[in-house]
C-alpha cells in the first residue's frame, strides 16, 4: 500500500482519489477552497455535460491538441466507463442533442456528490482549506508536499489535478503549471480556450442579447475554412458567444494570433438562395404597397431587422414593388451570409478551458507519470489536452485521472 498526495479537488483529483483509495492505497486529497468540485459544479450552465456518448474512436477529432497522446487514456477508461461509474454511483444519466451526457436531474451538484460519497466509501482522507506551496522531491523523486502553512506532507506518490486558468474565481490559478515548471517540465503557452469570440463590426454590439437558433457558422482565414458548424448563438456588447462560439474558439485560436478572421452566419440553412429568394418574393407579392421595413420582419428576429436594414442598403420606407431583382437578390445574400469579422478571444475569467499546459512529451502516456520526475503524476487540464465542447473535456480529465490512479502503488 502506498501514501498517495492528490493536490485539487476538480473532477480529475476527485475521480482519481476514489480509484487510487479503492486500490487499498492510503489517500490525500488537498483542496485550497472550502469545497470540492467547485469549477465542476458551473460546467454545463451548472447541468454538468459529464461526457460524450459517441463511439470511443469519435472522441479524438474532438481534441485540439494532442489527441494521440490520449490512446492509452481513452481505451483504458472510456466514456462508457465514466456513464457506468456515474450510474453505478447513484446519478442517473441522459443523453441530448450532440451525445452530449448530463445527470437526469439538470445538477452538477448531484455529480460532485456521487464522488464525494464515493472518496469517502473508498477511505480517502479530504482536506480542504489547504493549499500546496510546493512538491517537495529527493534526487528524481517526488517524495511530498509543502503547504502554505509551512507543514510537510511526505507520500509514495504526488497526483497533481489543479486545472488550468479558466475560471479564476474557482481558484484555478495556475499552481500545477508552477509545480510543473519546479520539478523541470516544460509549459506550453497558456491561452484561453472555449471563449466568446471579439468582433470588429460597430453593429455587432447593437444586437447585444440577441440569441440565434438553427443558424450555421462559416469561419476562414483568407480563403481556407477553418470552422463551419450549426446550432445557437448570441451577440455580445463586445462580439459573439454560445455554444457553437465557444467551440468554433478552440479550433480557430492558433490561426487568430495570426491574422483577424472573416465570418459568415446563414441565418436560413434550411433554405437554398433560391428558395429563400421565393420565400422573399411571397411576401413582396403579398404586400406590394408596404414599405421594405414593414416586409422583412417575418424573416428574421425583430431586434436584428435595424442591423440588417443598415447592411443591405436598401432604403427603408422604399415601396416593396419598385425594389430590383438586383437588390432582392442582394439582401437575400445577406441573409444566407451575414458578415462580421472575429479579432479575438475572451479572457481567461470567460474562458471554460485552457488551451496548453504541461508538455505532453514530458509525460508517459499510459500512467500519467512525469518522464523528468518519478512519482508524480499530471492529469486533467494541467496538461497540454484541450477539446471542444460536449463533454470531451471532463472525458480528458476522467481518463487522465483512471491511469494515474492505476499506477500509484504500483512502484
Amino acid at each position: 500500500m502506498s501514501k498517495v498526495i492528490i493536490i485539487g479537488g476538480g473532477p480529475a483529483g476527485m475521480l482519481a482519489g476514489v480509484y487510487a483509495a479503492q486500490k487499498g492505497n492510503e489517500v490525500h486529497l488537498f483542496e485550497k477552497n472550502e469545497k470540492l468540485g467547485k469549477k465542476l459544479y458551473i460546467t454545463g450552465k451548472g447541468r454538468c455535460n459529464v461526457t460524450n456518448s459517441c463511439d470511443t474512436e469519435e472522441l479524438f477529432p474532438a481534441v485540439m491538441s494532442n489527441g494521440k497522446f490520449l490512446y492509452s487514456a481513452f481505451y483504458t477508461y472510456n466514456n462508457h466507463d465514466v456513464m457506468e461509474f456515474f450510474e453505478k454511483a447513484g446519478v442517473p444519466l441522459k443523453i441530448e442533442r450532440g451525445n452530449r451526457v448530463f445527470p437526469v436531474s439538470d445538477h452538477s451538484s448531484d455529480i460532485i456528490r456521487a464522488l464525494e460519497r464515493e472518496l469517502k466509501q473508498a477511505g480517502a482522507a479530504i482536506h480542504l482549506h489547504r493549499e500546496v506551496k510546493r512538491v517537495l522531491s529527493q534526487g528524481e523523486h517526488a517524495v511530498g508536499i509543502e503547504l502554505s502553512d509551512g507543514k510537510k506532507v511526505m507520500a509514495d506518490d504526488v497526483i497533481i489535478a489543479t486545472g488550468g486558468l479558466s475560471y479564476p474565481s474557482t481558484g484555478s490559478t495556475g499552481d500545477g503549471y508552477r509545480f510543473a515548471r519546479e520539478a523541470g517540465h516544460r509549459v506550453t503557452d497558456l491561452k484561453p480556450s472555449l471563449v466568446p469570440l471579439k468582433t470588429k463590426e460597430a453593429y455587432i454590439p447593437k444586437l447585444q442579447g440577441l440569441s440565434l437558433r438553427n443558424t450555421e457558422l462559416t469561419i476562414k482565414n483568407g480563403k481556407k475554412v477553418l470552422y463551419r458548424d450549426f446550432g445557437e448563438m448570441m451577440f455580445t456588447h463586445f462580439g459573439v458567444t454560445g455554444p457553437m462560439i465557444l467551440s468554433a474558439s478552440a479550433r480557430i485560436g492558433k490561426a487568430l494570433e495570426k491574422n483577424e478572421l472573416s465570418a459568415w452566419l446563414d441565418l436560413k440553412p434550411a433554405l437554398t438562395a433560391d428558395q429563400l429568394d421565393a420565400r422573399i418574393l411571397r411576401e413582396f407579392e403579398a404586400a406590394p404597397n408596404k414599405q421594405f421595413k414593414n416586409v422583412i420582419g417575418v424573416l428574421f428576429p425583430s431586434s436584428l431587422t435595424p442591423v440588417m436594414l443598415e447592411l443591405g442598403k436598401i432604403s427603408p420606407e422604399k415601396a416593396v414593388h419598385e425594389i430590383t431583382r438586383e437588390e432582392r437578390m442582394r439582401f437575400g445574400a445577406l441573409i444566407k451570409a451575414f458578415p462580421f469579422t472575429i479579432v479575438g478571444m475572451g479572457e481567461f475569467k470567460e474562458a471554460i478551458i485552457t488551451r496548453g499546459g504541461v508538455s505532453v512529451k514530458e509525460i508517459n502516456p499510459g500512467t500519467m507519470e512525469s518522464r523528468i520526475m518519478k512519482h508524480l503524476y499530471f492529469i486533467g487540464e494541467v496538461l497540454d489536452l484541450d477539446a471542444v465542447t460536449g463533454g470531451y473535456n471532463l472525458q480528458i480529465a476522467w481518463s487522465t485521472a483512471y491511469l494515474a490512479a492505476s499506477a500509484v502503488g504500483n512502484a
